[in-house]
C-alpha cells in the first residue's frame, strides 16, 4: 500500500487521486498541499486526507507519506523534487519533467545520487489501446517502424499559469508535445537515439506569448521519423490519435473524440460530457471511463508495483529528460527555421545505429518493389534489376 502526498489540488492532481484510489483499491491518498488553504481544506475533504498545509515541504515530510506525487504548474517541479530527494521520499512527477532539458536532468540526477525512486507521470504511454499497440510493435507485427506519428489538439488548457510562459516554460509544445514524443519513442525504440528536429511553431489565435500551434518532425538514428501536431487552437473538444508504421504493417489509434460512443442531446440534462469537450448540445462524444482511458490506472499501477518490487517503470525521470531535450531542439528549430540537434548530454541507449534497408529478393536477378492485382484482374508485379538498376514490370 502507497500513502501519498499529492501537491497540487488542481485538475491534474484530483483525476491522480482518482486514479490512486480506484485502480489498486489499496492505495490512498494521505496529505495534500496546495498553494491556497481553501482548495486543500476542500481537497482533503474530497478525498479524506488525514493531512493538509500550504507548505510543501510539511506535506512532503509528513512521516505517514511514502512516496509524493507532483502534480504542480511546469515551475514549480524541480524545487518539489529536490525536497523529495532531501527527506528521502519516491517521488513520482506529472508531465513534462522540467521546463527545459537541464531542468529534467537536475531533477534525474539529483534522485538517481540519491537512490529516490522517480517515475514520470506519462499518461497517454499507458492508455489501453497504446499499451496493446506497443506489444504488437515489439512482436514485430509491423516490421521496422518507419514512422511514428502522434496528435493532441484541443481548445486549451483549463488553468491559468499554463498561459504564462514563465511558469510554463511555452506553450502547447511544452504541453502536448511531451507526451506526442514519448509515444513515437516507444514506437520507435527507447534506445534509439533522436538526433535532430524541424518544427513550425506559431502564435495563431490566443492572446499569449507562447506558440497555441505546432507541428514538428523528429528524426532517429536508424532513419525512423516522428511527427508530432500540437495545438491549443482546435476546435470541437480533445483529439488524441496516433498512428504507426512499419515495413510490414500499419497502426492506427484514436484515444478520444471519436471512440464509438456518440450521443445526441438538445441539453436538457448534465453539463460534463468529457474532457475539453466545448458543448453539451448536439452529437456528442462522450468517454466511456476517462481515468482508464488516458491512461491513468495503468500509469499508477505500473508505478506503484515497479516502487514496491525495487524494479524500474516504464517511464522514468531519464525518459522525461530525454523528452525535454527533444522539445529544446523543437523550440531552437521553431525560431531558426531549420533541423537542430537534439543536445543529450547523458544518453543511454544504442550509438553509432546506422539506417537499415529492407530489400525484398525475388529472385538472383530482382529485387521486388511491389505486387498487385489489377482492377481488371491482373496479377502484376514491379521488380528492380540487381545490375542494371532497371525498373520493369511483369504480368504473371
Amino acid at each position: 500500500m502507497q500513502k501519498i502526498a499529492m501537491l497540487g489540488s488542481g485538475f491534474i492532481g484530483r483525476f491522480y487521486a482518482d486514479s490512486i484510489h480506484g485502480q489498486r483499491s489499496r492505495d490512498r491518498v494521505v496529505a495534500i498541499y496546495a498553494r491556497s488553504e481553501a482548495n486543500a481544506k476542500k481537497f482533503a475533504e474530497d478525498y479524506r486526507c488525514s493531512f493538509w498545509a500550504t507548505d510543501m515541504e510539511e506535506v512532503i515530510a509528513h512521516p505517514e507519506v511514502t512516496m509524493v506525487c507532483v502534480a504542480l504548474p511546469n515551475n514549480l517541479h524541480e524545487a518539489a523534487v529536490m525536497l523529495c530527494v532531501k527527506h528521502k521520499k519516491a517521488v513520482v512527477c506529472t508531465k513534462p519533467l522540467g521546463r527545459t532539458a537541464e531542468e529534467a536532468l537536475r531533477m534525474m540526477q539529483a534522485v538517481e545520487e540519491a537512490g529516490v525512486f522517480g517515475g514520470y507521470l506519462e499518461d497517454l504511454c499507458y492508455t489501453p489501446k497504446f499499451l496493446k499497440a506497443l506489444a504488437s510493435v515489439k512482436e514485430g507485427a509491423l516490421g521496422r517502424i518507419l514512422w511514428a506519428k502522434s496528435r493532441e489538439t484541443h481548445p486549451g488548457p483549463h488553468s491559468n499559469w499554463f498561459w504564462d510562459k514563465e511558469q510554463a516554460g511555452g506553450g502547447c509544445i511544452l504541453d502536448l508535445g511531451c507526451h506526442c514524443i514519448e509515444i513515437a519513442r516507444n514506437f520507435i525504440g527507447k534506445d534509439v537515439k533522436p538526433v535532430e528536429v524541424m518544427c513550425w511553431a506559431a502564435t495563431q489565435v490566443k492572446p499569449i506569448d507562447a506558440e497555441d500551434h505546432a507541428i514538428a518532425l523528429v528524426k532517429y538514428e536508424n532513419g525512423a521519423i516522428g511527427q508530432l501536431e500540437v495545438s491549443w487552437t482546435f476546435r470541437g473538444g480533445m483529439d488524441l490519435r496516433d498512428e504507426v508504421m512499419g515495413t510490414e504493417g500499419t497502426i492506427w489509434i484514436n484515444n478520444f473524440l471519436r471512440t464509438g460512443f456518440e450521443m445526441y442531446t438538445s441539453g436538457s440534462g448534465g453539463e460534463y460530457v468529457a474532457e475539453k469537450a466545448e458543448s453539451n448540445t448536439g452529437w456528442l462524444f462522450p468517454v466511456g471511463d476517462e481515468v482508464n482511458d488516458l491512461g491513468y490506472n495503468h500509469m499508477f499501477t505500473d508505478m506503484f508495483n515497479a516502487y514496491e518490487e525495487g524494479a524500474v517503470p516504464a517511464e522514468t525521470f531519464y525518459d522525461g529528460y530525454v523528452v525535454n531535450a527533444v522539445i529544446d531542439a523543437a523550440y531552437r528549430s521553431a525560431q531558426t527555421k531549420q533541423w537542430e540537434p537534439v543536445v543529450l548530454p547523458v544518453w543511454r541507449g544504442q550509438e553509432g545505429v546506422s539506417q537499415k534497408t529492407t530489400l525484398v529478393e525475388y529472385d538472383e536477378h530482382y529485387y521486388l518493389i511491389k505486387e498487385e492485382v489489377t482492377h481488371d484482374g491482373r496479377h502484376k508485379i514491379i521488380l528492380k534489376d540487381k545490375q542494371s538498376q532497371q525498373i520493369i514490370e511483369r504480368d504473371l
